[in-house]
């Protein structure tokens, strides 16, 4: 298992899921119940078949079972549930299964398109499979046979869940256990497209079809002042237009608007897809280009070209009476791109606007 990831140069420290916590409280406390005794720290399997051992706290043990409990560890990730307790309490049954539920400050599910189904606790595939798997393998170390009764709880969990995404998606009462790999990785692009892909998962199973998508909070800001239009079917994409877009497709959207900033779409108009910086920055050899294009003199272009904004960009083609042909053919060839990935199989439309002149295309 991977230590430390490197980003950026940096060199930053993995972390555990909140679904490797439950599994590894789990372990922890089945095995206290079979044996009598306590334990500091326990083995887990995680989805890979990899091991990883982790330390257990607050053992108790009461005439229904044994709890315990595990301390998120999310690394150098910026995780609202880092450093709070996990806890799972196991007791016997005779059903021969493992049974899982979710008890104090875990989420229960409420809407369709999750990975839960409504009316469950907000236990993901995923962890499910990892506590069971584990459970499995320390019944036959021990011998055991019957059935056990696992509850998941976090006594911080309802408090943390407000600072998440789970009230929009329709996850009330606590955080949900999560992970697909039981590893954190800080600041991971596959966690954050993720989740826009479960937003977007719930959307669709409310029934909606057009899906409203902006990068951040500027856009959203745009959209509730001068267009109105935002509502449950609305989604903030960071970056990941591209991802966006796929998902559009495979979830069966028939219609997405797009709502950007000029600064952002016309990274689109050059063919990228994901316009984080790190990625590149053309912009202002974009406007420059076309700019040229339609007459502008090559003092103007230079001008652009040293540009430290695109809004200033924009008050020299102004100057120069190329400011429609520019941004109609940069409105065209952005519309090129996002048709391009979702192969015209869906009806998109792109609105741009600048801080200082509304929409422009």
């Amino acid at each position: 298992m991977r230590d430390y990831i490197i980003k950026d140069g940096k060199k930053l420290r993995c972390g555990y899921t909140t679904g490797t916590c439950a599994a590894a409280a789990s372990s922890a406390a089945a095995i206290m119940l079979l044996t009598g005794k306590t334990v500091d720290n326990v083995q887990v399997r995680l989805p890979s078949g990899e091991t990883i051992f982790m330390d257990i706290k607050n053992p108790c043990f009461d005439v229904h079972g044994v709890s315990c409990s595990v301390t998120k560890d999310s690394g150098d990730d910026p995780d609202i549930t880092d450093g709070i307790e996990i806890y799972a309490k196991v007791s016997l049954d005779d059903t021969g299964k493992i049974n899982i539920y979710g008890g104090q400050g875990v989420g229960r599910v409420t809407q369709k398109g999750l990975d839960c189904q409504v009316g469950e606790a907000a236990i993901n595939s995923v962890p499910r499979k990892m506590i069971t798997e584990n459970l499995k393998r320390i019944s036959n170390e021990y011998k055991y046979r019957g059935g056990m009764s696992v509850t998941v709880y976090v006594p911080e969990g309802e408090e943390k869940a407000l600072k998440t995404f789970n009230p929009q998606l329709g996850i009330i009462g606590g955080i949900s256990i999560l992970g697909t790999t039981g590893i954190v990785e800080p600041m991971s692009k596959k966690a954050l497209v993720d989740s826009l892909k479960i937003e977007m998962k719930v959307i669709r199973e409310k029934g909606y079809t057009r899906l409203l998508a902006f990068p951040g909070n500027y856009a959203e800001k745009f959209i509730d002042s001068a267009l109105g239009i935002r509502g449950e079917n609305s989604l903030k994409f960071s970056n990941y237009l591209g991802e966006v877009l796929d998902f559009s497709v495979e979830l069966g959207f028939k219609e997405v608007l797009i709502v950007g900033h000029i600064g952002k779409m016309v990274k689109v108009a050059g063919g990228m897809l994901n316009t984080h910086s790190h990625n590149g920055d053309f912009r202002m050899e974009v406007i420059a280009c076309y700019a040229a294009l339609y007459g502008a003199g090559s003092h103007a272009v230079n001008e652009i070209l040293l540009s430290a904004t695109t809004e200033h960009a924009l008050s020299i083609l102004e100057r120069e009476n190329v400011e429609k042909p520019v941004l109609k053919k940069i409105s065209e060839k952005a519309e090129y791109y996002i048709n391009k990935r979702v192969n015209n199989t869906i009806k998109t439309k792109l609105i741009i606007y600048s801080n200082d002149k509304g929409i422009l295309n």
